[in-house]
Formats: structure tokens, C-alpha cells, sequence
């Protein structure tokens, strides 16, 4: 009777035990939770308000005990997502991955549309207001530079305190179709220059056809500034 009591009480010992060292569903959570609250904590250096919430685990869900910390990370940028999931792993001797759903909401300041913008409208000062918006809801992502954008035109109408998101952007023509130009023609060793015509308009960066006014030839160019125009020799 005594080996038998023993035993009973050795069983039920490593039971508690196992009991006591599973990882829990709450653990996890908390894990989850003390995650994405410290990093709400580092965008409150940057000016940003973070309002998160932590899915639901299952409370039944028992892991392997973790001899060493949990370790945490974003699945997607919580920046640019409503809903990033949270990767809470253990990397010890029994080493598993559980994914946490969560709910996140970055409030800043961003541009918007002071006024309705119409298609193919420059951008100034004037037309632009700083205003507080849920970051994380436009995945085209937000500008909060207007320097950055000044001369910048609109691509499609903007509708008043919408969002100014690069894609609405586009760089201004530096050449328009019959403007005079500076043709640059450059080695490694000189440089020439004469003057032409622009056959077409184009952007800093795009070719174009260019008319070389002296010798009437025409010639594909690189605009690299206002007015100016390169080609290699």
C-alpha cells in the first residue's frame, strides 16, 4: 500500500508540474500585449497616438514550457495594416510559433486637401493643412512634408481633407514641347554644349527627342534639370 501511495503521489506531482510549466493561452497573450505596448511607446517619441487591442486565445491552449523569453514580432507593418498579426515564439529545447491577432489604430498628423484640388493642379502651401488622421487606414501610405511636394501636381481630382498619398503625385514637366533648350554633350574627359529645341515635353530623368539647332539634327536627350538636356558622347 505504501509503493502504491507513493507512486499515486509522484503522478500527481509531475501532473501539477507539467500543469504549472505548459506555457498558457494567457501568457501568450501578454506576451502579445506587453509587445505591442512598448512599441506604441516608441511612436509616442515620434507623435503618434496607438490604440491597439489583442485577439482572443483559445483558454484551453497549453504550449511546451519556454526556458528562456518569449520572443515577439510583427507579421506585417502596423503601419500601413488595421490588423497585424504578432508572432510569439519560443526558441528553446521545445521550440513552437503562435500567431496573435490583433487590432491597431496609429492616429498623426498628416496633409490633406485644404480645398478640392482639380486634376493636374500644382501644389503649394495653400492648398495643403496638416491634420490628424488614422495613419494605419491608408495603405497608400501619407506625406507630411510639404516641401517635399511644393510644384508637385495632381494626378486625378482630390476631394477637400482627403489624404495627399504619393500616388495622387507626379513631377511637373521641366521641358514643354517646343521650349529652347541647353543640349550638354559630356565624356569622361569634356564637355560641349549648343543649344536645341524640345520635340516633346518630359520630367528630370526622362528622354527626349531634341532638335540641335545648328545642325539640325535630332538627337535622344536626358533631361536633368529645367531647360537643360544631356546626352553621352
Amino acid at each position: 500500500m505504501r509503493t502504491l501511495f507513493l507512486a499515486t503521489i509522484c503522478l500527481f506531482t509531475t501532473a501539477l508540474n507539467t500543469v504549472a510549466a505548459a506555457t498558457t493561452s494567457s501568457q501568450i497573450r501578454d506576451a502579445a500585449a506587453g509587445f505591442i505596448e512598448a512599441w506604441a511607446e516608441q511612436q509616442a517619441l515620434q507623435n503618434l497616438d496607438v490604440r491597439f487591442t489583442v485577439g482572443n486565445i483559445d483558454s484551453r491552449l497549453t504550449l511546451a514550457a519556454c526556458n528562456s523569453p518569449l520572443e515577439t514580432t510583427f507579421t506585417t507593418d502596423p503601419l500601413s495594416t488595421t490588423s497585424p498579426s504578432v508572432l510569439v515564439s519560443c526558441s528553446g529545447e521545445r521550440p513552437w510559433r503562435m500567431y496573435v491577432t490583433s487590432s491597431v489604430e496609429v492616429h498623426g498628423p498628416a496633409l490633406v486637401a485644404a480645398r478640392p484640388l482639380a486634376r493636374g493642379e500644382r501644389l503649394t502651401a495653400t492648398v495643403l493643412q496638416e491634420r490628424q488622421i488614422q495613419i494605419n487606414a491608408s495603405r497608400r501610405g501619407i506625406l507630411t512634408d510639404p516641401e517635399q511636394i511644393s510644384g508637385m501636381l495632381v494626378r486625378r481630382p482630390v476631394n477637400a481633407g482627403s489624404p495627399i498619398t504619393p500616388d495622387l503625385l507626379e513631377a511637373p514637366n521641366a521641358i514643354e514641347r517646343g521650349d529652347h533648350v541647353i543640349i550638354m554633350a559630356k565624356s569622361t574627359v569634356f564637355s560641349v554644349s549648343s543649344r536645341g529645341k524640345a520635340l516633346a515635353s518630359a520630367s528630370v530623368g526622362e528622354q527626349v527627342l531634341v532638335e540641335n539647332l545648328r545642325s539640325s539634327r535630332t538627337v535622344r536627350a536626358t533631361v536633368t534639370a529645367p531647360g537643360r538636356v544631356e546626352i553621352p558622347m
